[in-house]
């Protein structure tokens, strides 16, 4: 289950202008990361549903391709005093190792003109932040995971945001956050862009800003709410809920969002109007962890986001997103951490979706999606922190072609101070 924590700061507003006890400074603090990332996927097309004859007799039937992913991440302390300053740095680059014209496409890999992948591709970013308090400021390259914009890190390098935020703690048990973001990389891109909507194929782009707040009521309860409005495209209001009840020795978790999303400016991606609610309750115990949960769009067009971010919903998951016009989703998931048997680092998970009622194109439709993951992570000796996970996605659709979908995933982190 996706989580934004909540931090609170050690005193209250006066102590948060003080000088950090503690802080070593820019070089002391200082950390340098290397991410390895190798990535296979292979997707398979089992049907032509929503295609025209044309489309089906020139499609591909499969996407096949394997790519080694590096990850440098350099991140800064801050120099002592009241206002300290610092930077960031990050270095992405992805190679091909496998690919073919028909087989490319998967979103590992930009793909040329001719259909051909890239053999590689590269970017970087650099990040200069400044704190006073508990609040940082940043500019430069940024992640944004805020429940109204949460960069997409799904294949083999992630999509990057250039702009402005700010984060604050000062205030015991509130975080706030604030953004305004101007360009974009997409996962499998150097280039960078103006921001647009997803599924927009139009000249068009705006600058996204965002505004919200979470708030830990309680260890229980936590609160939030978030704006965000991407410029002559949409705006949305976010409201979410979580609470944890301790339950027959295990924790019953109940996470409640709600999304109003409305057309903004020109309105160059259409009419919005909707409004979507989801809530799923899991239950955790003994390292099995139980979940259920429901999702109802009302209104005109599906939910609004950024094209290729994640959204945050239960529904955003392997291959399906279910939040088309109109469209009611219901979803169970089971989990097990076999740290509970006596073996930590293995993980299992599967989830079944099923959406119906929505509309696309006018057309009525209905979707389903089964996904399961295991995953490990060394716990000891010269490979520790090796990951491997194995995801398998099956998506049927009567508007959208079926796919059934293996992943493997090898990471490796250095930490190289």
């Amino acid at each position: 289950m996706s989580r934004f924590p909540l931090r609170g700061a050690t005193c209250g507003l006066l102590c948060g202008w003080l000088p950090v006890a503690g802080a070593a400074g820019f070089i002391e603090d200082s950390k340098l990361k290397l991410q390895l990332r190798n990535v296979y996927f292979n997707e398979n097309f089992r049907d032509e549903q929503g295609m025209s004859a044309r489309a089906a007799a020139t499609a591909k039937s499969e996407r096949v391709e394997w790519a080694q992913g590096f990850l440098l991440d350099y991140q800064s302390g801050f120099t002592q005093g009241t206002l300290g300053l610092g930077v960031d740095a990050m270095g992405l680059l992805g190679v091909r190792l496998d690919s073919g014209r028909g087989r490319s496409g998967t979103g590992l890999l930009p793909v040329h003109d001719d259909g051909r992948a890239a053999d590689e591709f590269a970017s970087a970013g650099i990040t200069a932040k400044a704190r006073l308090g508990s609040t940082v400021v940043k500019h430069g390259t940024l992640l944004p995971k805020t429940p109204v914009l949460v960069y997409n890190d799904a294949r083999l390098l992630p999509q990057t945001y250039q702009g402005t935020q700010l984060t604050s703690t000062d205030i015991d048990n509130l975080t706030l956050t604030a953004g305004h973001l101007d360009r974009f990389k997409q996962r499998d891109s150097s280039n960078s862009t103006g921001l647009y909507l997803d599924g927009y194929g139009g000249p068009a782009s705006g600058d996204f800003s965002f505004a919200g707040a979470d708030y830990a009521v309680s260890k229980q309860l936590r609160l939030s709410y978030f704006h965000g409005e991407l410029e002559h495209f949409y705006r949305q209001d976010f409201a979410g809920l979580v609470h944890d009840l301790p339950l027959g020795g295990g924790v019953l978790t109940t996470d409640l969002r709600y999304f109003k999303s409305r057309d903004s400016g020109t309105a160059y991606g259409g009419g919005i109007d909707n409004d979507m609610f989801s809530g799923q309750l899991s239950y955790a115990h003994s390292g099995h962890t139980v979940g259920a949960g429901y999702q109802v769009l009302d209104g005109e067009a599906g939910l609004p986001y950024i094209s290729g971010a994640t959204v945050y919903s239960f529904s955003n998951v392997g291959i399906g997103k279910f939040i088309e016009e109109e469209e009611k989703t219901w979803m169970a998931s089971y989990a097990y951490n076999f740290a509970a048997a006596g073996v930590p680092g293995l993980t299992f998970m599967t989830r079944y979706l099923s959406g119906d009622n929505g509309r696309s194109g006018g057309e009525g439709i209905k979707e389903w999606e089964r996904d399961a993951e295991i995953a490990y992570v060394v716990q000891g000796g010269p490979l520790k922190g090796l990951g491997v996970k194995l995801r398998n996605y099956v998506y049927r659709s009567d508007f959208a072609r079926g796919r059934d979908s293996n992943r493997l995933y090898l990471t490796y982190d250095i930490s190289i101070w």
